[in-house]
C-alpha cells in the first residue's frame, strides 16, 4: 500500500472514533508535555549556572589558602600528595609579601585577600548586624558582579560602599535607588587591651572591646543572583580596601577563625582571591602557588562534577516525565485493541479481498504512528506553553524580592525533535500487540461475525 493510502485510511479510522482518539492523543500530549518541561527545566538550570560562571569569570578564578589551613588530603593535586615528591612546608603565611609574589605570576590579573568583619550598620535610625566585605576598587570596577543601580567604587580611598537590595529592604527601602547617595554608619568592634579589667571580666562586664563609628555613602546597589546563580559575594556591605584600612576591627568573623589563627604562624590572611587573564593559566598558577607552600582551589576543576550532577538531575526529571508517557502508552493499547473489536468484520473483508497480514499490521502501525506524531507535536506545544507560564509566575514573585528576571526553562531544538521521536517510538511500541492481534484475525470467522 502507498503511504498516501495509509494516511487516508488511518485518518478516516481515527476520525470515526473522535472522542476516543482525542482522549488518547491528549494522554500522549500530556505525557510528552511533562517530559519536555522536566528536561527543559534541567537544561535551563545548567545554562543559567554556566552563564553566571562565565559572567562572574569564575572559570578564571583561583582561591589560595595557607598550607596548614586546609585538612590533609583536601587538595589531591598538591605536590605533597603525589608519590615520590617532597612535602612542602605547611607554615607558609598568606601575608602582603605572598600577595605580591602571587600577583607577579604570569597570567594573574589581580589578587586581593579575603577580608570580612562583623559590624553594626546603621541606616535611617535602624541598626543591623552584618558582615562587611573588603574588596579593592580595581576588582570592583572590573565587572566582578552586576549592579542593580549606581556605580562601582572609583578609588580605594573613597568612603563609599556597595549594598545589597535585600539589606535595603530590611531597612524599609521600597526602591533601591532611594538609597543612592545616602549616608550610613558602620560601627566596628575591636579589641582594646587598655580596657582590660580582670575583676570586671569575672562578672561578665567591662569586656576589652571598643566601638568605632565610620560614615559611608551608598555608591551602588548590587544585583541579587537568581535561582542557581553562583555568586561568591554574599555579604550585604562591600567597601574598598583603602577605606577599610582605617577601621579597627576584630580579627575573626567566626569561632573557626580562632582555630585558624593558632594554625597560621605569624598571622596572615585566611585566603587570597586570584583572578586570571584566562582559564588557560589556571594550571600554571596553581602549580606555582603550591610551590610556595600554599593550597589552592579552583571552581573550574569542580565544574565537571557540577555537570555530572546535572546529568543525574536530567535522568531523574526524565524518569518522572516517562511515567506519564507510560500511562499514555496504555491508552494507545486500549484504543487500538478496542478498534480491532469494532472493526473485526472490516478486517475480515480486507483479508478476503487480498490484504495480507503485513498489510493489516502496517495499517495499525500507521494509526499508532499518527497518534504519536500528533500527540508529540501537541505535547511540545503544551510543555512550552506551561513552562513559559510557570517562568512568568516565578519571576513575578521573585521580582518582589529583588531577584532579576531569569529564564528557568531552556528549549533547544533537540528537545522538541527528541520528544516527537520518542513519542512516535512509544506509540509504535504500544501498537505492536494490537497490530499482531489484528493480523491474526481469521477472515472466515470475521465475515460471519455480526
Amino acid at each position: 500500500m502507498r503511504i498516501s493510502d495509509l494516511a487516508n485510511l488511518s485518518a478516516a479510522n481515527l476520525w470515526k472514533r473522535k472522542l476516543r482518539t482525542f482522549l488518547t492523543v491528549s494522554g500522549v500530549a500530556v505525557g510528552i508535555g511533562a517530559l519536555v518541561s522536566m528536561i527543559s527545566f534541567g537544561k535551563g538550570m545548567q545554562e543559567n549556572i554556566t552563564k553566571n560562571f562565565r559572567e562572574l569569570a569564575l572559570f578564571n578564578s583561583v582561591t589560595v589558602f595557607p598550607g596548614s589551613s586546609r585538612p590533609e588530603g583536601h587538595d589531591p593535586d598538591a605536590p605533597s600528595s603525589r608519590p615520590g615528591t617532597r612535602a612542602l612546608p605547611s607554615d607558609a603565611v598568606l601575608d602582603d609579601e605572598a600577595v605580591r609574589s602571587i600577583a607577579a605570576i604570569k597570567g594573574v590579573e589581580w589578587v586581593y585577600p579575603d577580608i570580612n568583619f562583623p559590624a553594626l550598620v546603621g541606616f535611617n535610625g535602624k541598626e543591623e548586624l552584618r558582615l562587611v566585605q573588603v574588596i579593592p576598587a580595581k576588582a570592583l570596577a572590573s565587572g566582578l558582579f552586576k549592579l542593580l543601580c549606581g556605580r562601582a567604587l572609583a578609588t580605594d580611598e573613597e568612603n563609599s560602599a556597595l549594598v545589597s537590595p535585600s539589606f535595603l529592604r530590611t531597612l524599609g527601602f521600597k526602591e533601591p535607588r532611594e538609597a543612592l547617595g545616602r549616608s550610613f554608619k558602620i560601627s566596628s568592634l575591636a579589641l582594646d587591651i587598655g580596657r582590660f579589667d580582670l575583676s570586671a571580666l569575672s562578672e561578665l562586664r567591662g569586656l576589652p572591646i571598643s566601638r568605632e563609628d565610620h560614615e559611608f555613602m551608598v555608591a551602588g546597589v548590587t544585583q541579587d543572583s537568581g535561582f542557581g546563580g553562583p555568586n561568591p559575594f554574599q555579604n550585604d556591605i562591600i567597601i574598598s580596601s583603602g577605606a577599610a584600612a582605617g577601621i579597627k576591627r576584630l580579627p575573626f568573623t567566626s569561632v573557626w577563625d580562632l582555630f585558624r589563627m593558632t594554625e597560621r604562624k605569624g598571622g596572615g590572611y585566611s585566603a587570597l582571591n586570584v583572578r586570571l587573564v584566562s582559564p588557560a593559566h589556571i594550571g600554571a598558577v596553581k602549580d606555582k602557588a603550591r610551590g610556595m607552600g600554599f593550597t589552592t582551589f579552583a571552581l573550574a576543576d569542580q565544574f565537571s562534577e557540577i555537570q555530572r550532577s546535572f546529568i543525574y538531575l536530567d535522568m531523574v526529571l526524565a524518569a518522572v516525565g516517562m511515567i506519564a508517557i507510560f500511562v499514555a502508552s496504555l491508552g494507545i493499547v486500549n484504543t487500538m485493541v478496542m478498534s480491532i473489536l469494532e472493526r473485526f468484520r472490516e478486517i475480515g473483508v480486507m483479508k478476503a479481498v487480498g490484504a495480507g497480514d503485513r498489510d493489516i499490521k502496517t495499517i495499525f502501525f500507521f494509526e499508532s504512528f499518527s497518534i504519536g506524531v500528533i500527540g508529540g507535536a501537541l505535547g511540545c506545544g503544551l510543555g512550552w506553553g506551561v513552562s513559559g507560564l510557570i517562568n512568568q509566575v516565578v519571576n513575578f514573585f521573585l521580582a518582589k524580592q529583588g531577584v532579576p528576571y531569569m529564564k528557568y526553562f531552556a528549549f533547544p531544538l533537540w528537545i522538541f525533535m527528541g520528544a516527537i521521536a520518542f513519542s512516535v517510538m512509544v506509540s509504535l511500541a504500544a501498537g505492536i500487540y494490537p497490530a499482531r492481534r489484528a493480523a491474526k484475525v481469521d477472515p472466515v470467522i470475521a465475515l460471519r461475525h455480526d
